[in-house]
């Protein structure tokens, strides 16, 4: 499995999440990370960590800094994983399991908040969950994982200012099979408190619904910035 992390200035994420892959590293497990240009030290921690490899892109686009990782990827699955996001203990198992049906073709995994945050939170991720399990539809925070073939039959992922994730998910369900994993992925909450959680509730569903008019991602990037 070949696991790839985008990552743009995370100087103060990137070191935990990391730690937290190092048993994993081995057994047919490697981790890349793809750095589209960060101006903080997101690079110097990275390369502290044995058995990690670290590309420069150059370019701050997660969607390409995601195929970037993908082209030199030596493993027969794919894992997306966002510099703020921490995977369950046996997410390598469950997606291993999930992937010895033929008929799947990737998936994601649900999520969570960690337990000491505010309350509102967690009501968010039961939503988030709710709306995964209803409508087969994922973002990039929920792990995404695919098979290295059906990721290269894709296309992979679109260069887009956002939504690649969604507009990737969406074409990777119509392939095939997906499958919502139970165990949950725990993110960050700091977006969410800067913006405010219920202001950030509604600039997602602002930017799904703009997107499902038919307005281009970089026009929805135009009307809400710092989206990333």
């Amino acid at each position: 499995m070949s696991i790839i992390i985008p990552v743009l200035n995370e100087e103060r994420q990137i070191s935990g999440t990391l730690a937290s892959l190092t048993e994993a590293l081995g057994g047919g497990v490697e981790v890349i990370v793809v750095d589209g240009g960060s101006q903080d030290r997101t690079v110097e921690i990275t390369k502290r960590f044995e058995g990690i490899e670290v590309i420069e892109s150059g370019l701050a686009n997660r969607g390409a800094q995601m195929n970037a990782g993908a082209s030199i990827a030596h493993h027969d699955v794919l894992l997306f994983l966002h510099a703020d996001v921490k995977l369950p203990s046996r997410a390598l198992t469950a997606i291993r399991l999930a992937l010895s049906d033929d008929r799947v073709s990737g998936g994601c995994f649900e999520l969570r908040f960690p337990e000491d945050e505010h309350r509102s939170l967690h009501l968010v991720a039961s939503g988030i969950n709710l709306r995964t399990r209803l409508f087969r539809t994922a973002t990039g925070d929920q792990a995404i994982f695919v098979r290295h073939s059906v990721f290269t039959e894709l296309g992979g992922f679109e260069p887009l200012p956002l939504m690649e994730d969604i507009q990737f998910f969406n074409r990777l369900k119509r392939f095939g099979r997906v499958a919502i994993l139970p165990e949950k992925v725990e993110i960050s909450p700091r977006r969410w408190i800067q913006r405010g959680v219920w202001r950030t509730v509604l600039l997602m569903y602002a930017l799904r619904f703009g997107y499902w008019l038919g307005f281009s991602p970089a026009r929805l990037k135009r009307y809400f910035l710092d989206v990333r």
